[in-house]
């Protein structure tokens, strides 16, 4: 597997919108969605906005050996209960399925992306909820929370770093 995760330039937010159809027509077994009158799915609503919050929007491209496999959306969400990252569309091309690239791109964005987590999929999508529910158990080897709302799966759980106290680090080592 010769894979790459990175994180998207401006350059490539049309190749991440022409990608967008594929995901949108493989998403629309899913949800209700038809194709415009000009025969492409409509454009996707907040992805300008993944260049312009450079904070709390973060668009990668994958590539599978220099060559277009998919693409990720990460949000940072910041509410009065939480902030929390959450993953809001993930894809890769059929071609490349099934090679565990899915499942290694998951786990790096874990780790470039510190604190608490909360991955959903809906209900009906079966398939996903079977990929994110493995990944995350191998990932937080199974120290993560699982809930039902609105329609949705949702797996939530933390992966920050443990503040190690100088004074009980060095006197756990006496």
């Amino acid at each position: 597997m010769n894979y790459e995760l990175l994180r998207a330039t401006k350059k490539e937010k049309e190749i991440i919108k022409n990608l967008m159809q594929f995901y949108i027509y493989d998403f629309s077994e899913f949800v209700l969605c038809d194709v415009e009158v000009d025969g492409l799915f409509g454009a996707y609503p907040f992805l300008d906005e993944y260049w312009e919050e450079v904070n709390q929007r973060f668009p990668y491209v994958i590539k599978q050996d220099k060559k277009y496999a998919g693409f990720v959306l990460v949000r940072f969400i910041e509410s009065e209960e939480r902030n929390y990252f959450s993953i809001a569309e993930f894809f890769i091309m059929k071609k490349y399925r099934k090679e565990g690239i899915g499942k290694a791109v998951a786990k790096q964005l874990f780790d470039l992306h510190k604190g608490d987590w909360e991955v959903y999929q809906l209900e009906s999508n079966q398939p996903a909820q079977a990929f994110w529910n493995k990944t995350i158990n191998e990932y937080t080897q199974g120290k993560f929370k699982e809930r039902f709302e609105e329609g949705r799966r949702i797996q939530d759980f933390t992966n920050k770093v443990e503040r190690v106290d100088c004074f009980e680090s060095s006197v756990s080592k006496m």
